[in-house]
């Protein structure tokens, strides 16, 4: 027997109900609750000339900068403070401490990435559930308005009325069709709530995986920026030579009109530094042999001759590529490197052993790192917000350089994004000749 125009207006009305279920705030229009920001980088202010105290002081008050700035509990911060305590004087685990910092930072900022994409996808797909929930409402009312009609002018039953019957045969054949459409509504409906429900528990736990990388990078740049402070307080007297060689760095980067420029000017003066002369017998070293040098954090001078290094590089940030050397720059010439658009505040580590032969801001580059990597060969990087270096000093390959700012620092690429995030320019040169660097990327990321 059918059910009557009544029954089945409750049962739509019922379904009704729990398609408004579906009124649950939106991942997109619901902030999550605010993830802790990653601090900026503890790049103590470029250091005076005139004694170490002075930059020894200026590295507490930056240090004590970060600290204020951070959501670790005062418990943690004095937990790792005196984990770096128990260094003091101690170079070698001084820098594998800051490599190992470093590559836990280049982990979690991977790891955040990939979270903020996957969240971006469960809102696109809540979205979408969003607008079929939306449509199944129009049409559930379109459904009811018509069962209104029938219940407020019901067709006659064949027992009371005879003649009617046609009128009765149509009433019965709405109701038949009606019955299964609000059936299969109901069904979509309960499984795009089921679906919602899914999209709901999973966005919490990218939430969650999102805070706690957040975290990490907190501690992490705290490491960092704790390490560096260590280091420099631990020098009591500047070298006279030290200084001369950071002013005449400078005045050479003010005189300078190009980047070939510099780095021939910085590389003459390199010249008669202690660094291994070039050399054109390289030694024959087996992938063990090569990593077994990388992974000794007492070195003071390059693992390996950089030749051999090809392969092992670490990339200096993660990003995706977007400008490709020998490719346009976007300024009607040929790129003569790798651009690299990075997240806001991203690290930036060493991609190899060498010593330091600038570091600061030059024409319409950014902050900029040159670094000497020895056998003729150098490193430019560019577009950085802050450098924790200084000149003249020798970094391993993965020791933390600096940090990238929020947006595109410098003209240094044109690219889709425009300036709306961080751009790094990186360019390798042999005897002040750029070449490609790819190839020269280790396909493993562990430098430490």
């Amino acid at each position: 027997m059918p059910a009557g125009p009544g029954s089945i207006a409750k049962a739509a009305f019922a379904g009704l109900a729990l398609a408004s279920l579906a009124a649950w705030p939106l991942l997109a229009q619901t902030p999550a609750e605010t993830a802790p920001t990653p601090i900026e980088d503890a790049a103590p202010a470029e250091p005076p000339h005139d004694a170490g105290e002075a930059t020894a002081s200026a590295s507490a008050t930056d240090l004590a900068e970060v600290e204020a700035s951070l959501n670790l509990s005062r418990e943690r911060i004095d937990t790792l403070k005196a984990e770096i305590e128990a260094m003091e004087g101690d170079r070698t685990q001084q820098s594998a401490a800051l490599i190992a910092a470093g590559q836990r930072v280049k982990m979690a900022e991977i790891e955040v990435a990939d979270v903020e994409e996957r969240l971006s996808d469960l809102i696109v797909a809540e979205l979408v559930i969003r607008g079929r929930l939306d449509g199944a409402d129009a049409e559930i009312a379109n459904v009811l308005a018509a069962l209104q009609r029938i219940s407020l002018n019901p067709p006659p039953a064949l027992i009371v009325d005879p003649d009617d019957a046609l009128g009765s045969a149509r009433g019965a054949m709405l109701i038949a069709a009606i019955v299964p459409q609000l059936r299969a509504r109901a069904d979509a409906v309960a499984g795009d709530l089921k679906e919602l429900t899914a999209i709901k528990e999973q966005a919490l736990a990218e939430e969650e995986t999102l805070k706690a990388n957040h975290a990490v990078l907190e501690e992490e740049q705290l490491r960092i920026a704790t390490l560096i402070a260590a280091r420099r307080q631990g020098i009591t007297q500047r070298g006279a030579q030290l200084e001369a060689e950071e002013r005449e760095a400078t005045e050479l980067a003010e005189r300078a009109s190009t980047l070939r420029e510099l780095i021939d000017a910085l590389s003459a003066r390199a010249a008669n530094a202690a660094t291994p002369p070039a050399s054109d017998d390289m030694p024959s070293l087996s992938p063990e042999a090569i990593r077994l040098a990388l992974a000794n954090a007492a070195r003071s001078e390059p693992a390996v001759p950089f030749p051999l290094a090809r392969g092992y590089l670490a990339r200096p940030a993660n990003g995706v590529t977007v400008v490709e050397f020998g490719s346009g720059d976007g300024f009607g010439g040929i790129s003569q490197g790798q651009s690299v658009v990075t997240r806001a505040e991203a690290q930036v580590v060493a991609p190899a052993d060498g010593w330091v032969l600038y570091k600061g801001p030059y024409l319409n580059y950014g902050q900029i790192v040159i670094l000497n990597t020895g056998q003729g060969y150098t490193t430019l990087l560019a577009g950085l917000e802050s450098i924790s270096v200084d000149i003249g000093q020798f970094v391993q390959l993965g020791e933390p350089l600096g940090q990238m700012g929020s947006r595109t620092i410098g003209r240094t690429v044109t690219t889709n994004a425009g300036n709306a995030q961080p751009t790094l320019y990186i360019e390798l040169r042999q005897n002040n000749q750029p070449f490609d660097p790819e190839g020269w990327w280790a396909s493993n990321e562990q430098t430490g």
